[in-house]
């Protein structure tokens, strides 16, 4: 047997708390990579994400500047983690800081990191703002919105959906609203957290069935998973779900592909009516935090996009298990005080 090639793969993401991000799931995911020696390298932003000190994940982890900083300050942070660790592939797991590492791609290309995000037209035409366009365009069933810049807007726009109603932030977290003063309070606290413009969205009862997919770039599907969340906590987040027989869900995320040339990972939200109509809410441009439901049904999305970035070919997956099932748990992990004022201090551990 030959020996294995060795490839250095850096994520983002390691906050695995109650609102965890990917990263954690996406580098176990990595790690199965067959063929391969992995070395993770995880990027974090704060001292204290948990996939920083958990065994198994990040063969070390550096401390990356926060998107809102800029794109220089990331490169050249990363030019000096690229000097210690020659990255193979960077994949990065927020929403938030993918603007800053799409622009800065072909830079680190030449650097030697390659990554396989989606283009910057991509990424905007799938974005809250734009998306109930996106899906008029494409015929996708999906809520009718409102994009508002002022909390003086929302009584007009209630007159409009009424109740109840979704209110969302720019990134993340959505609030459903069943007055005025609800809608208020969850305009301010969003905006406060995320900025604006706030979106305000129709309320559409049904089942919440997410699917995880990976596109190769020219129209073609690598892997489609689609999962129903069993237990959501309080922030709306899937704690527990199972993965469906669903050939339609599949197919839905086939056409987004086809319709798009996505590439990269990505993830569908989506609301099934009782007359079985799928309403797009989101769609999340990078793995989902439950990525590793998919290397455990049989599509491992992680490591197909590792080899891809890569260079290299990857068979489509045709088929996955159903019933396979994930449940996420809390941990209490000991370290010492001293590995995390190691990291607070230098950034690196």
């Amino acid at each position: 047997m030959g020996s294995k090639k060795k490839i250095t793969v850096a994520v983002t993401g390691l906050n695995a708390v109650d609102s965890p991000g990917p990263g954690v799931a996406v580098a176990r995911g990595v790690r199965e990579l067959e063929g391969y020696d992995v070395r993770i390298i995880g990027l974090s932003y704060e001292a204290l994400e948990p996939g920083i000190y958990m065994e198994g994940i990040a063969d070390k982890t550096y401390q990356i500047p926060y998107p809102s900083a800029g794109s220089e300050s990331l490169m050249m942070r990363l030019e000096y983690i690229n000097e210690q660790e020659k990255i193979d592939v960077l994949i990065p797991n927020f929403d938030a800081e993918l603007y800053n590492f799409i622009k800065l791609s072909p830079k680190l290309k030449e650097m030697g990191i390659n990554t396989y995000m989606p283009t910057t037209e991509q990424f905007e035409a799938r974005d809250k703002v734009n998306l109930y366009a996106f899906c008029q365009k494409h015929g996708f069933y999906v809520p009718r919105d409102k994009t508002i810049y002022n909390v003086s807007e929302l009584p007009a726009v209630a007159a409009h959906f009424n109740y109840p109603m979704v209110v969302k932030g720019k990134y993340y977290e959505a609030v459903v609203c069943q007055t005025l003063d609800q809608a208020q309070k969850a305009f301010h606290k969003l905006e406060a957290k995320w900025g604006l413009p706030i979106i305000v969205q129709e309320y559409i009862s049904g089942t919440e069935i997410n699917v995880a997919a990976l596109g190769d770039g020219h129209g073609e599907t690598v892997s489609a998973v689609p999962m129903r969340k069993l237990f959501i906590t309080d922030k709306g987040k899937a704690w527990a779900g199972v993965t469906l027989e669903d050939s339609r869900l599949v197919k839905l995320a086939k056409d987004f592909i086809k319709a798009t040339n996505w590439r990269g990972g990505f993830e569908l939200e989506l609301m099934v009516t009782t007359d079985g109509r799928p309403y797009f809410m989101e769609i999340n441009p990078r793995f989902p935090a439950w990525i590793y439901l998919t290397v455990g049904a049989g599509q491992n999305q992680p490591a197909a996009l590792v080899k891809l970035a890569m260079g290299e070919k990857v068979k489509p997956y045709e088929t996955y298990e159903v019933g396979k099932t994930f449940i996420r748990y809390s941990w209490d992990m000991i370290i010492d005080i001293e590995q995390f004022q190691h990291f607070s201090a230098f950034g690196e551990n």
